[in-house]
Formats: C-alpha cells, structure tokens, sequence
C-alpha cells in the first residue's frame, strides 16, 4: 500500500478539520463537537475559550479562503480570503454551543467592519462558520439577540457563513498567550481589545 504523499496529507487533515466530528488522538469520543469561530487577532481569542468548563481543546487557523495550505505569511496580505480563526472542541453535555457564542460575543466588537481593534484588513473580520443546521440557527438567533438588546448603536456585522476547510496556524501561534505571555498582555492592551471588553462587558467577567 503507497503511502500518501506529503504534499495531499495536510490536506487530508485539513478537510478532516473542517466537519463537526472530531479528529485528534484525544478526541475519540463521538459526543465532542467542533465550533469555528473567527474573531480577529487569533492570539486574543484562545484563553476565554480555554477557560470554559467543556471545552476539550482550541486550536488557531485559517478557513474562509480559496488558498490551498495557506502560511501566515499569505493569509497577513489580505489576498488569500482567510479569515484568522479558531477551532473549539467542546462537549455539549457539558457546555451549549449558546454559551460559545456569548464568549465569542463578549470578546469582540462585532460592530467593527474593516477588522478588529488595531487590526485592520479582511483576514481580522469576524465570522461564525456553523457546522450543521443547528449551529447555523442558534447563531442567526444569537446574532439577532444581540443587535435587539440594543447593546452597540451601530449595526452588527459579523457574517454567519458555511464552514469550509480548516487550516492549523504554525506552532508557534498556538496557545501564544501562555508561550509569550507578556507580549501578549501588551498586544491585546495596545490593539484596544482589552478596553473595549472592559469597558462593554466588564460584568460578564470576560477579561483575561
């Protein structure tokens, strides 16, 4: 039996990454479900999820873009259609994919059309890639919500989109937040996310 080339097995994995079922050597159970969420800077959006009782593990990425196995590198040009995003396993015995979404919610400013914060261009635009019907459904529902609750005065504009395939980020972007901490810090204050959480969601204790 051939082996399969190096060039099609990260594609393979990629498309594997892109269903809700889960793939992983530690993600065997077939009750765990995959959530793909794009919030801007990908650095900045793995500790709230990391912190929620049932989520099993986050990965950052790339989805959204008509590149095969883009780098980092390709998708900063803005060119490759990729979004910066992060894929959430978690276990819905445990946590809702309702309680995902207000994470996801509090931890941008989805009123923000060129970016997020300090980030500008189209890979720093917010996304909720749904996976299934459902997922699709509760987010319509949570979006709409959000723009009745008459929290932002302007519109919101994070886009509701199909999942497609997933590319993992270089190691070096996984968990950077615990790998260079206080770079980090200083990022997420000095791009104006970290004001903008406390100033919007500051009792929903959603700053980390």
């Amino acid at each position: 039996m051939k082996l399969l080339s190096v060039k099609l097995l990260p594609l393979l994995l990629a498309v594997l990454f892109a269903t809700n079922s889960v793939a992983g050597d530690d993600m065997n159970d077939d009750r765990y479900l995959i959530a793909t969420l794009a919030g801007g800077c990908f650095w900045c959006m793995q500790p709230p999820f990391d912190n929620l009782n049932g989520v099993i593990s986050t990965e950052v990425g790339y989805t959204g873009g008509d590149v095969e196995n883009p780098t980092y590198e390709m998708i900063s040009s803005g060119k490759t259609g990729h979004y910066e995003a992060m894929r959430v396993v978690y276990d819905p015995e445990i946590v809702s994919y309702e309680k995902l979404l207000e994470t996801f919610w509090h931890n941008i400013d989805p009123t923000q059309a060129d970016g997020q914060f300090a980030d500008r261009g189209s890979q720093y635009h917010t996304a909720i890639f749904y996976h299934d019907e459902k997922q699709k459904v509760l987010a319509e529902t949570s979006k709409l919500n959000l723009e009745k609750s008459g929290k932002f005065d302007s519109p919101v504009v994070t886009k509701i989109i199909k999942a497609s395939i997933y590319y993992p980020a270089e190691n070096y972007h996984q968990n950077y937040y615990r790998k260079k901490s206080q770079h980090y810090e200083r990022y997420k204050r000095g791009s104006g996310r970290a004001g903008f959480i406390e100033k919007n969601w500051k009792e929903n204790n959603q700053i980390d």
